[in-house]
């Protein structure tokens, strides 16, 4: 039992940011179904398969960035909307290649034009590219906060106060006494607790 909860412990974050991330594809994939099978289905406007995703993948990437900017990934650092937009449909577009590689190998390669085939290229692509996406928006989109040094003293956000330089005793050489060599004067002691005040008080001039 300590183990599973050491481990839900570390991972609880990232279980949760999977879960909602997952929730929003699920929301943004449904829009995708719909819109691009209502855009190439014959009954439709009887688009391409690859126009017709690609309509429908803009219309869900759309929905997908608001969700995950203010819901997903909004403990994040927010580096600008416009930068945020541009890396996010960037990246979205790799992820729309993926499925569209997957859509047109099943369509053209492999002469599978009916409905069952489409969608079916159509969920695994999307499965593929999702798995991109996440790992792409953690990494170049919705960077995480930088942490605040911690005061190791109080516990609260703040940098740590320097310790100041305390002089250290001066040294003095062994002497010679009748070529026996004297032990060199332990000085810590004269000091006593403080040595920077008895420092002063040991050189001070009379």
């Amino acid at each position: 039992m300590n183990l599973v909860s050491n481990l839900y412990q570390r991972f609880a974050h990232l279980v949760r940011e999977l879960a909602k991330f997952g929730s929003v594809g699920a929301i943004a994939f449904v829009i995708t179904l719909i819109l691009s099978n209502a855009l190439h289905n014959e009954a439709g406007l009887g688009m391409g398969p690859l126009s017709s995703n690609a309509i429908a993948t803009v219309v869900a990437t759309t929905f997908s960035y608001m969700a995950n900017r203010y819901w997903t990934f909004r403990h994040r650092d927010r580096t600008g909307l416009g930068r945020e937009y541009v890396l996010f449909f960037a990246l979205n577009g790799v992820g729309l290649v993926i499925t569209q590689l997957f859509i047109g190998f099943t369509h053209y390669v492999m002469g599978l034009t009916g409905p069952i085939a489409y969608n079916g290229a159509l969920i695994v692509g999307t499965g593929v590219a999702t798995l991109f996406r996440f790992w792409s928006y953690k990494k170049w989109v919705f960077l995480p906060v930088e942490a605040a040094q911690v005061d190791p003293h109080s516990g609260l956000p703040g940098v740590a106060p320097v310790e100041p330089d305390v002089p250290q005793a001066p040294q003095q050489a062994p002497q010679q006494v009748n070529g026996h060599t004297l032990p060199a004067p332990d000085l810590s002691r004269a000091l006593g607790e403080n040595p920077a005040e008895g420092y002063a008080e040991f050189t001070r001039t009379p």
